[in-house]
């Protein structure tokens, strides 16, 4: 596990649609690399050995696949930033995804388009993602 970067920049919050976030998949090597977690999206393109195309963590590339860091899955069919069925232990680890992508990557902005879900512990209460 690599440690927590010193050299980090301010954190932006430039707007991204899903559909432009898919634009940074990794699939353009002349553009960054974005993984968004509960909508906020990092540049992860200093690791692009591990999230580029074709790579083991691509799955998370351009989109986000929050649910999928809860469950600690790498199935395409969990790949969704729904992560409301989540149960306690599953969101703790979405929550310690989170936490160590804020250490160790630049936040480049915030997916605008997520659709709103209830998320756990909320008590029925919408929130969005």
């Amino acid at each position: 596990m690599q440690p927590p970067s010193a050299e980090l920049a301010p954190p932006k919050d430039d707007p991204f649609s899903r559909e432009q976030l898919k634009e940074f998949d990794g699939s353009d090597t002349s553009k960054p690399i974005y993984v968004s977690i509960k909508g906020t999206v990092f540049d992860v393109t200093r690791k692009a050995d591990t999230y580029g195309r074709g790579k083991s963590y691509n799955l998370f590339a351009g989109r986000d696949a929050s649910k999928a860091l809860g469950k600690s899955s790498l199935k395409e069919e969990d790949a969704i930033p729904d992560y409301s069925d989540l149960d306690e232990s599953e969101m703790k680890t979405l929550n310690d995804w989170h936490d160590f992508f804020s250490k160790r990557y630049n936040i480049v902005g915030k997916v605008t388009d997520l659709p709103t879900f209830t998320t756990p512990g909320a008590s029925g209460q919408s929130s969005s993602l």
